[in-house]
């Protein structure tokens, strides 16, 4: 590829990061009070409420919208907005969600627009009652399902493409409604986590490759879905299991009822969730997320050895990598950048001839500390590379001698079509640019990154059930022909 044909500068305004799907948190109170030492008059709410508490810990999954829908067995009633959980609540409308069920949802929008009518939990009627609906994940085949629903007479409210599912279920719904959820399994394509609720229980479900992560816990009698163990934690319940691809829990009076589905497909969580999105502390299929980086850190060291000082981390996704290289390469790690901790990524961006300030509002370098030092500078991935620019600038102008950059994942080289916001190959500046011409762009002495063979050696099985196809362009499912990319398929 040549450098000359491609102008960074002057490319559309995008956010500078991979940035998340969405977060799922539900619970079933179980016909008895769920916290000791609640008051009477809060066990009404008590499921909204320890539902907030575990999409306050799944924020980081998406900031645009959030919602809580509730049941008390006769109705549901839903409560949702665009902002982060603790703008779209407060104690007077988590006291207004009363109910013994309850799911919710963060999100930040891969398909659809971001407005409120795409927020979820998604909350319709149907022949059978009323359903509640929360998705993470992206389906592949949506366009063509939402097509073939509309000639049949469907009507779309939102443009998201969790809608098409609700439209199946309501399709499907002459019996029961895990009839109408395997039926519509067999229809949709792509990355989904669900939760589901009826009046009277909650359904979580996987596709059958596992893309999108879910959990279930308990707490006492009660039981709970998530994206992450970190959700489970916060309001104290132990984690039992994660939910196995393609299978469909049910929550209800009885406990946990297990329907395997659609057997035979190769699992393939995405790696992406141990390199960027998902909390440290939590497990993901068994893997503890902070360990998984701490060894990608470690192998990194192994495949990049660097003459330098320093070894410090763009906070805080690219801490724990950053630990693990200095712990396998002998060089110290220091603290070098500082994160504001009170901004959120929701702040407003600035505008193009302001685009420094972006990046010095959320770090800022430690002088003192960095002057006349060689540092290596560990991040987990590099997107645009535009805000890894600016930070190499910063820490030159704070007296850094040499900055080595080292990203502790391959190069993202392909759009992902499963829930996550690079569905555009020309965002990508490793789809354009090589390595050298990328460090140039940098302006880091030198650019280094894992290998695709190393990050898989950090897993188990040597990572052969994790999804990677942003990295290598095997994809585990197939795709549709107006993707906009050329794809290799691992069937």
């Amino acid at each position: 590829m040549l450098e000359s044909t491609i102008d960074v500068e002057d490319r559309e305004e995008r956010p500078d990061r991979m940035e998340e799907a969405c977060g799922l948190m539900g619970i079933y109170l179980n016909g008895e009070p769920a916290v000791g030492g609640t008051p009477a008059d809060e066990q009404n709410c008590l499921a909204a409420r320890l539902t907030y508490y575990g999409l306050y810990a799944l924020q980081h999954r998406g900031q645009e919208s959030a919602g809580i829908a509730v049941s008390d067995k006769q109705k549901i009633s839903v409560h949702k907005a665009m902002g982060l959980v603790f703008e779209v609540f407060n104690k007077r409308i988590i006291g207004g969600l009363q109910g013994r069920l309850a799911i919710g949802h963060v999100r930040y929008s891969t398909t659809g627009s971001s407005l409120v009518a795409n927020a979820q939990p998604l909350v319709f009627h149907y022949q059978r009652g009323m359903l509640a609906l929360a998705h993470n994940g992206n389906l592949t085949n949506a366009k063509a399902l939402r097509q073939r629903l509309a000639s049949q007479g469907a009507v779309f409210q939102s443009t998201t493409d969790s809608e098409v599912i609700v439209n199946l279920l309501a399709r499907y719904a002459q019996g029961r409604i895990e009839e109408a959820i395997m039926k519509s399994m067999i229809d949709i394509k792509g990355a989904y986590s669900l939760l589901i609720m009826t009046e009277e229980k909650i359904i979580g479900v996987r596709d059958p490759y596992g893309i999108r992560p879910l959990c279930i816990g308990r707490l006492g009698n009660n039981l709970v879905l998530a994206s992450e163990t970190c959700a489970l934690d916060v309001i104290g319940a132990e984690f039992v299991r994660d939910v196995d691809p393609g299978e469909i829990v049910i929550l209800d009076q009885n406990g946990v009822t297990s329907l395997h589905t659609m057997p035979g497909h190769r699992k393939a969580l995405c790696v992406f969730e141990y390199v960027y999105f998902a909390r440290p502390d939590s497990n993901l299929d068994g893997v503890n997320v902070h360990q998984a980086r701490k060894a990608m850190g470690r192998q990194l060291a192994r495949e990049n050895q660097v003459d330098a000082d320093l070894v410090i981390s763009v906070p805080d996704s690219g801490t724990p990598a950053a630990l693990g290289y200095a712990e396998e390469s002998g060089i110290p790690y220091g603290e070098g950048l500082v994160k504001n901790r009170y901004i959120g990524r929701t702040f407003i961006q600035p505008s193009q001839s302001m685009r420094d300030l972006g990046v010095r509002l959320k770090l800022n370098p430690v002088r003192e500390y960095l002057a006349g030092k060689r540092v290596v500078m560990v991040d987990d991935s590099i997107v645009r590379g535009t805000t890894s620019r600016q930070i190499v600038r910063m820490l030159r102008e704070a007296g850094a001698t040499e900055v080595h950059l080292a990203i502790s994942s391959p190069p993202t080289r392909h759009p992902c079509f499963y829930g996550i916001d690079t569905s555009r190959r020309e965002d990508l500046i490793a789809a354009r640019l090589e390595q050298d011409a990328i460090g140039r762009f940098i302006g880091a002495d030198s650019l280094r990154y894992l290998s695709l063979e190393g990050l898989k050696s950090c897993f188990p099985n040597g990572g052969s059930e994790y999804c990677a196809a942003c990295f290598s362009g095997n994809y585990p499912t197939e795709l549709p022909d107006d993707c906009g990319d050329k794809h290799v398929l691992e069937l």
